[in-house]
């Protein structure tokens, strides 16, 4: 099921004593989104993710803009009606209720020609719990399962009613590490077997690169760029993105162009043919750094980290915005750590210009 959002807005009325201005929570969102996808939202807390979701399943009406699904402007439909399949941050099972039984809720409130029969509502309940694979826990009930399986059993609830959309809203964040990096892949086997078209919100950037087809990165309600997630991670449009993006995160420095080279501190470092002098940021990814005995940049050394098939420079530079820069090299490539610095060459694929005002990308 496509999905459609235009200028798609959410002002909540202001409440504070001091602040009685309204809040936008989603400012004039547009986008699309394909047929059988699984799309992260993506953004610090507080950027309107989470209000995004509730648009979708109408438990939030919009203050202005329009959401279709497929052809269908289901603006003003109930959420009973949308054939929104939901699953929230906590979980939300019944406690009283075993997982067969929590399963089956939805089914069983379903009214009219929609409401299958006693021996379907049963069949569909147990299709579903294998494909999260907990169809050995059907009479269990929540307080005797983990984290992961209370997880798959809300799953499962929003699944059996063969929902047109699927949103979860957050739903790694109360899972330790190694059983988020389980489920995450679990939940991507599970939307690809389906092909439900499904909306992932998140503020891990590692969870959003790693399962989806499309990630689209929010900040203060406003959309800032959608697109697959190498794209975006290779082309971002602002410097927000570029740092919101990546682990170990971007390098920032202060640098100029001049003359057509791009000068950190008092070094020219790379060529920028074509753009015009200007003081601007310089984003370098981790990756983007070659240690080279010649190179045009130098950085004073503070430590090597050995991390196995790579090794980790911290350096620092007067010119950096952050504390330390942190360069990503080849594991056997030897680095001198009696020497006080070292010198860089960049990989011009991997450094980023931004306007000073703006935070704009300047493409070159």
């Amino acid at each position: 099921m496509k999905i459609v959002l235009e200028n798609l807005t959410k002002t909540f009325p202001g409440r504070g004593k001091k602040d009685r201005n309204d809040v936008t929570a989603v400012d004039h969102i547009s986008c699309e989104i394909p047929d059988g996808e699984l799309i992260a939202l993506l953004g610090p807390s507080g950027c309107g993710k989470s209000t995004t979701l509730n648009l979708l399943c109408g438990l939030e009406k919009p203050t202005a803009g329009s959401i279709y699904f497929g052809e269908e402007n289901i603006t003003e439909l109930p959420p009973e009606l949308r054939g929104v399949g939901m699953v929230f941050q906590n979980y939300a099972l019944y406690p009283h209720m075993t997982v067969k039984q929590n399963i089956l809720f939805p089914l069983e409130n379903l009214k009219g020609k929609d409401r299958p029969s006693k021996e379907e509502m049963v069949n569909r309940a147990m299709e579903t719990a294998r494909l999260v694979q907990i169809e050995e826990l059907m009479d269990r009930k929540p307080k005797e399962l983990s984290g992961g399986q209370q997880q798959r059993v809300a799953i499962a609830r929003a699944l059996v009613k063969m929902p047109r959309v699927l949103l979860l809203d957050e739903p790694l964040s109360n899972l330790d590490a190694r059983l988020r990096l389980q489920t995450r892949e679990e939940i991507r086997k599970i939307q690809k077997k389906t092909g439900i078209t499904t909306v992932f919100v998140t503020h891990d950037q590692d969870e959003a690169m790693s399962i989806s087809d499309r990630i689209a990165v929010m900040r203060s309600g406003v959309l800032m760029q959608i697109g697959k997630p190498q794209e975006v991670y290779d082309n971002p449009a602002s410097l927000f993105v570029a740092k919101f993006l990546g682990t170990p995160p971007i390098n920032v420095f202060e640098g100029n162009v001049r003359g057509g080279m791009l000068y950190i501190g008092d070094e020219a470092v790379l060529s920028t043919e074509g753009v015009p002098d200007q003081e601007v940021f310089v984003g370098i990814r981790p990756e983007g750094f070659i240690l080279k005995e010649d190179g045009p940049l130098t950085c004073q050394l503070e430590r090597v980290e050995i991390m196995g098939r790579d090794i980790s420079i911290i350096s620092s530079h007067k010119a950096c915005a952050g504390q330390n820069i942190r360069s990503i090299i080849n594991a056997e490539t030897k680095v001198d750590t009696a020497s006080p610095s070292v010198r860089f060459a960049l990989k011009p694929g991997k450094v980023f210009l931004f306007r000073k005002e703006t935070e704009e990308r300047i493409v070159f």
